[in-house]
C-alpha cells in the first residue's frame, strides 16, 4: 500500500476529532490502537474517503480521497466494526453478489467470483444461509468475503474480533493473518496486532506513537493508566 497523509485534520463543529497528522503508509500489516474517542477510527475512515478531511489531504495508491472519491473505494475496503449493519441482502450468497451487480458485471463472472470468494473464506456452506442465523464469527468472515469479491487492494478492518468467543476469535485471527490482501486493523485485542509491522497509537485525536508493536503497546499501557 501506499497512504500518504498530508497536514490532515478532521472536526466536527466545534470538536476536533484528529489534530493535523502528516505520515506515509507503506507496510503490508498495520494496527491501530488507542483508547475510545481517541480518533483512531476517524483516521481508519480517512482512507478509503468515509471521512472527508477539514484540512490537508489524504492519497491512496496515488488518488485522492476527495478528487478521486469512487476509485479510491475500490482500492481500500472497509469492514465496520458491527459487520451485520454492512450485509444487505437476506441470504448469504445474494449478498457477497450484491456489489458486483451494482458493477454491472455479467451474470456467469458475478456467479464464478461469488463461488470463489466463498470457498477461499472457507464459508461455502453458508452460501443459502440467511445472515441473520450467522454467528459473530460467520458474519465476519461473510463481511470479508463481501467486500473482498470487488477487488480491493487493501483492507480496513475496525475490531474485527470484537464480542467473539474464543474459538470464533481465532478463526477470525487466522483468516486476517492470511489473507493476501494489505491490511488496516483498528482494534482493542491487543494481541491480534502483536505480529503487525507498524502499531499507531491515537490518544485525544493525536498521533502519539508510532513504530514496533512492544514499543507503541508500552505507550498505550502508560496513557491508560495500567
Amino acid at each position: 500500500m501506499d497512504i500518504r497523509f498530508t497536514d490532515c485534520s478532521v472536526s466536527f463543529g466545534e470538536r476536533v476529532a484528529l489534530h493535523p497528522v502528516t505520515l506515509a503508509l507503506d507496510e503490508r500489516r498495520i494496527g491501530i490502537i488507542g483508547l475510545n474517542g481517541s480518533g483512531k477510527t476517524t483516521f481508519a475512515r480517512l482512507i478509503n474517503g468515509l471521512v472527508k478531511p477539514s484540512t490537508g489531504h489524504v492519497k491512496v495508491n496515488g488518488l485522492d480521497t476527495v478528487a478521486d472519491g469512487r476509485a479510491v473505494l475500490a482500492e481500500a475496503g472497509f469492514i465496520f466494526q458491527n459487520p451485520q449493519h454492512q450485509l444487505i441482502m437476506p441470504i448469504v450468497a445474494d449478498d457477497i453478489a450484491f456489489g458486483l451487480k451494482n458493477r454491472g458485471l455479467p451474470v456467469h463472472e458475478i456467479s464464478s467470483r461469488t463461488e470463489a470468494v466463498l470457498a477461499r473464506f472457507g464459508v461455502s456452506h453458508l452460501a443459502r444461509r440467511r445472515v441473520h442465523e450467522l454467528s459473530g464469527g460467520e458474519t465476519q468472515l461473510v463481511a470479508m468475503a463481501s467486500v473482498v469479491v470487488t477487488g480491493p487492494k487493501i483492507l480496513i478492518l475496525d475490531e474485527p474480533t470484537n464480542q467473539l468467543d474464543l474459538r470464533n476469535r481465532r478463526m477470525v485471527a487466522d483468516t486476517i493473518e492470511a489473507l493476501e490482501e494489505d491490511t488496516i486493523v483498528i482494534t482493542h485485542d491487543l494481541g491480534l496486532v502483536e505480529g503487525v509491522e507498524r502499531l499507531l497509537l491515537f490518544h485525544e485525536g493525536r498521533l502519539i506513537a508510532d513504530g514496533k508493536p512492544d514499543e507503541t503497546v508500552r505507550c498505550y499501557h502508560e496513557v491508560a493508566g495500567c
